[in-house]
Formats: C-alpha cells, structure tokens, sequence
C-alpha cells in the first residue's frame, strides 16, 4: 500500500514539475519572441540586426518545443491543454512588455482579453 502511494506522489508531483516547467519556458521564451519582434520599435541594435534576430529562431523554436513537450507531459498526452496555456502566456507576456517597454497601457479590450486568457489558462489546469 504504501509503495503505490508513493509512486501515485511520484506521478502527480512529476506533472506538477512538468506544469511548472511548461510555464516558465513558455514565458521565458514569449519575453525573447516578443523582444525579437518588437525590439526594433525602441532599439536601433534591433533595427540594424536582423540577421541575428532571424538566428535567434533556432534556439527560440527549441524553447517552444520544449515547453510544449512538458505540457504533454503534464497533462497526460493531451497536447490542447499546452496549446492554450502558451497562447495565454504569450497574451499575458505581450500585455506585460507592451505596457513597460512601449508604454502602451491596459485599455479595457487588453484587460478583458488577461481577464479571458487568465480563465483559458485556470480552466486547462483545474478542471479535469
């Protein structure tokens, strides 16, 4: 008995570290993308570098990958759940540097759609 539930604690906190994973890269990598694509606005390295930004895809798309493989682990082989946690990250991230590197603020549109995303995101995690 207490064999199997050690292996059940095993399992649920190795997708508990999967989800955190998941999470962390995803915004590790949304906060690279967005500086990526955007840098060019308020930057001129930015501006006159774009062949190293384009570089910057390989270890970026890796980045994803990664995030994307430790939502398939946290959630059982389902890939939607991951799918959705990354868009609501990349919206939460876009609305965070927006905000502090392009002093863009939150209107009401950008609030309601953190409201929607943070929802999206409470949704694929608690509800089973």
């Amino acid at each position: 008995m207490t064999r199997k539930l050690l292996e059940k604690w095993q399992k649920i906190l190795s997708k508990i570290t999967a989800l955190v994973l998941c999470l962390i890269i995803f915004f590790i990598v949304q906060v690279i993308t967005w500086f990526q694509l955007n840098g060019q606005f308020f930057s001129p390295w930015f501006k006159n570098n774009v062949f190293l930004l384009c570089l910057m895809g390989i270890p970026i798309s890796w980045l994803y990958i990664e995030a994307t493989r430790m939502g398939f682990i946290a959630f059982d082989g389902l890939i939607w759940p991951g799918r959705l946690l990354g868009f609501a990250m990349g919206i939460l991230t876009f609305a965070i540097c927006a905000n502090v590197f392009m002093g863009e603020g939150l209107n009401t549109k950008t609030i309601i759609s953190l409201v929607l995303a943070t929802i999206l995101t409470l949704i694929q995690v608690f509800w089973k």
